[in-house]
């Protein structure tokens, strides 16, 4: 999909306002991405809604390249405090507080765990 915008102004007010068209474009070698600046031309029905065909990309997106982040154990979860010092955290605590009933452990769902 291409958005091609355009600025009126308001026949009464006189303000500057942006309209945006949505014109669905065919790209044959698939090369464009989003935030492309692209020249479209009109073309015969290629489907239902795509009437336009892409012509040239005049101005690439800036997109920044996303790191892959690896994969932590899911008990284990590193943080750092403004410090610089590296503190471990559990992302599922057990309260191990004895209860009055036998001094058994009570996990984070109120069962026992049996």
């Amino acid at each position: 999909m291409v958005a091609v915008e355009r600025r009126v102004a308001d026949p009464l007010y006189k303000k500057e306002m942006t309209r945006t068209t949505r014109c669905y474009a065919h790209d044959e070698r698939n090369e464009c991405r989003e935030g492309d600046v692209v020249e479209i031309v009109e073309c015969r029905p290629l489907s239902r809604t795509k009437r336009w065909r892409v012509v040239r990309i005049l101005r690439r997106a800036r997109v920044p390249l996303v790191r892959r982040r690896e994969a932590m154990p899911e008990e284990e979860l590193v943080l750092e405090s403004l410090e610089g010092e590296t503190q471990e955290h559990s992302i599922r605590p057990t309260i191990t507080e004895t209860t009055e009933t036998g001094g058994e452990a009570v996990g984070p769902d109120g069962g026992t765990g049996s």
